[in-house]
């Protein structure tokens, strides 16, 4: 059997309640809610690291950002470690990348980089080993906004655009399809930013008459439990942005079709991180100026997660808990290869077939920036942990942590209820934090101290 194409289509900062597969209302995202029911649904899905860089650095290495050093925003992915795209083209596939890249540039955090790849074209040594098709812009909410722009080609030339951001971006993924080898099988990266607020304007951009569309939405719980952040104002936009992104999906959906490349095509729909609408993080060094995310908080870290096509065919709705840091080995072992480990993760492959004897159900994030912090999710609490006196946009860890936050799921489901100096909780936390300290000690290599 020939090996299968794969896409990996995500977005950037949107969480799962946007999609009606995780229970949104409103007819947002009917492509991927499709996908989901005739492919795999995981409804328990999280990210590793809830900040761009940093996730992105992950998705391209298989490997938790400290160990890359690209814990933070402004950080160059490292070109001495073996990359996805290494793999993939040493075992015959033609790769593509199109949309955001935000691995090229290296500096000081909220400061213009000393190494400025941002606006300009990426050369090729900084393009984490991908030798093919290639339009793209290293931080490309600072190349264009909802509607125009530019990218850069595999030649560095730029390539403006004209009209609403995720079409055009889309539009240049399917120009792939006239151009591909023919006589390989691809793996296509489509980064898209939306739904990522537009940084220059303060505000999520959607279509134009999202606003109105989606004027009466239903806030989410968790959001609307916070008075002062700024969803009122930018969650119809939001949703707006979300139903761009599911109707370009449909694009490339129709394009397989067309190219009779459907049936052996596996297709990933993710997102990098959530957005908590600056309703978390008041006390982080940030001041909650344009913090979305960089929280252990679901808001911030639970992410869709749809996987339809081979392997993941008619697989149903997965309730176990999952990291997307299972992304880069999963996507490998679909082309045949096994990586072991010198990648984290598992093979989301096994847990759609039902493979979870002995696994652990629960799932470990490292936070930066606002904070060096780390946590662990399981079906009942989330634990979380952060460096008194360290800034999150310098130090990538700490040899110790203090108590940052404890929920009890079961009771409190949309995090509001901080219970980790509660007396009731001790043996609990004991536990947690015994969980926590074998995460950081398996893939941190340290012991730190965690104080009460």
């Amino acid at each position: 059997m020939s090996k299968p194409n794969i896409v990996f289509y995500f977005s950037d900062q949107q969480r799962p309640d946007t999609c009606g597969c995780y229970g949104q209302e409103l007819p947002v995202t009917p492509v991927l809610d499709e996908l989901a029911a005739q492919g795999t649904c995981f409804e328990q899905a999280y990210s590793p690291q809830p900040v761009c860089g940093p996730c992105r650095a992950l998705f391209q290495t298989g490997l938790y950002p400290t160990e890359t050093g690209c814990f933070r925003n402004n950080v160059m992915l490292p070109k001495n470690v073996k990359t996805l795209a290494n793999y993939m083209e040493e075992n015959g596939y033609e790769t593509a990348y199109i949309g955001k890249w935000h691995l090229a540039s290296d500096g000081e955090l909220e400061k213009a980089p000393t190494i400025d790849y941002q606006t300009k074209p990426i050369p090729p040594e900084l393009r984490g080993g991908y030798t093919g098709f290639w339009r793209t812009a290293d931080v490309l909410e600072f190349t264009s906004d909802g509607y125009g722009g530019y990218v850069f080609d595999e030649n560095m030339n730029r390539l403006d655009f004209s009209g609403y951001r995720a079409d055009c971006i889309t539009d240049f993924a399917l120009d792939f399809f006239d151009k591909r080898d023919v006589s390989k099988p691809f793996f296509m990266t489509i980064s898209h930013i939306e739904p990522h607020h537009q940084n220059n304007a303060h505000h999520y951009q959607g279509p134009r008459g999202s606003k109105e569309k989606y004027a009466n939405c239903k806030i989410p719980a968790d959001l609307a439990a916070f008075p002062d952040g700024d969803y009122k104002e930018e969650y119809p936009d939001y949703l707006g942005a979300c139903a761009s992104l599911d109707e370009n999906l449909g694009k490339v959906v129709a394009k397989l079709k067309e190219k009779g490349l459907y049936d052996n095509t596996v297709i990933i729909y993710a997102s990098d991180h959530g957005s908590h609408f600056k309703t978390r993080n008041r006390d982080s060094h940030l001041n909650g100026y344009d913090d979305y995310k960089r929280s252990c908080h679901d808001a911030a870290l639970h992410v869709p997660l749809v996987i339809f096509g081979g392997p993941f065919t008619g697989k149903g709705r997965i309730k176990d808990l999952v990291s997307t840091a299972s992304l880069p080995k999963t996507i490998l072992a679909l082309a045949g290869v096994d990586v072991g480990d010198k990648m984290i993760g598992e093979n989301l492959c096994d847990i759609a077939n039902g493979k979870t004897d002995g696994r652990i159900n629960e799932v470990f994030a490292q936070i930066s920036e606002s904070r060096v912090g780390r946590c662990i999710r399981t079906p009942e609490y989330l634990y979380s942990v952060y460096a008194p006196g360290k800034d999150g946009g310098r130090f990538k860890d700490s040899d110790e942590y203090a108590d940052d936050f404890l929920y009890d799921l079961r009771k409190d489901p949309n995090e509001l209820v901080n219970l980790v100096s509660d007396p009731a909780y001790v043996e609990i936390k004991k536990e947690l934090r015994a969980h926590l300290l074998n995460w950081i000690k398996t893939y941190e290599h340290q012991t730190p101290i965690i104080h009460d």
